[in-house]
């Protein structure tokens, strides 16, 4: 079956559920609120310019999941899906999920965003494949490390091909969904690039080679391709 692939902030979701969760936490009074709103703004900010350093944000975005008591950060993060994240998810974004679903394709959310804030979100959508960044755990917790190589830019190919290599499918008649210019390399290697709202470095790239847009969020959402 295809793999029909999609990115999650700003592509499947009206928004960034990375930097959501941030504000999410400041807004809770569970980090230091104004040094860590200038942080994420920062670091935000630096992703959608395509600029950034990925290590850096994720020591700074663990870190509150190595700070608090796991059943305390899922009560936080039930509040975070019910207030900030069932609003983002749009009819237009369900609506081609389940078209490529009833295509019979095998369905993908890959993100760098990690695994403990993505899992619910792909869930909701009714996907079971997720390939996110992966925090690190220990008997007692989260640690505030990365376990694994991040899902962000070459890391999302490349965590792909391992999931590839270890199921034997492969990216024949594949859909890759995204807004933003960070996902150029996977974008390059499926059959049917599409992007999504795209930021404008991506959308230069979308025009110049052809490959179609897709407004789920910011205008009337036009037809998916034809090619699905």
């Amino acid at each position: 079956m295809p793999l029909a692939l999609f990115d999650l902030d700003n592509t499947l979701l009206a928004g960034d559920s990375d930097y959501l969760w941030g504000r999410h936490l400041v807004a809770r009074g569970v980090v230091d609120g104004a040094a860590y709103e200038a942080a994420n703004q920062r670091f935000y900010d630096d992703y959608r310019a395509g600029c950034l350093d990925i290590d850096a944000f994720l020591r700074f975005a663990l870190a509150p999941l190595r700070d608090h008591a796991v059943t305390d950060l899922e009560h936080w993060r039930e509040e975070f899906l019910a207030s900030t994240i069932d609003p983002l998810i749009t009819p237009a974004a369900r609506a081609l999920v389940e078209r490529h679903r009833a295509a019979g394709d095998t369905l993908m959310v890959i993100t760098a965003t990690n695994r403990f804030v993505t899992a619910p979100i792909a869930a909701r959508f009714g996907i079971d494949h997720l390939i996110a960044t992966e925090p690190a755990r220990d008997a007692t917790g989260f640690t505030g490390a990365v376990a694994g190589l991040p899902a962000f830019r070459e890391g999302k190919v490349r965590r792909l091909q391992d999931w590839l290599d270890a199921t034997g499918a492969d990216l024949a008649g594949s859909h890759f969904y995204s807004d933003s210019i960070n996902d150029l390399p996977l974008l390059e290697r499926v059959e049917h690039p599409v992007a999504v709202d795209p930021d404008p470095q991506l959308a230069a790239i979308a025009t110049a080679r052809g490959w179609p847009v897709l407004a789920l969020h910011r205008a009337p959402p036009q037809t998916a391709p034809e090619s699905l």
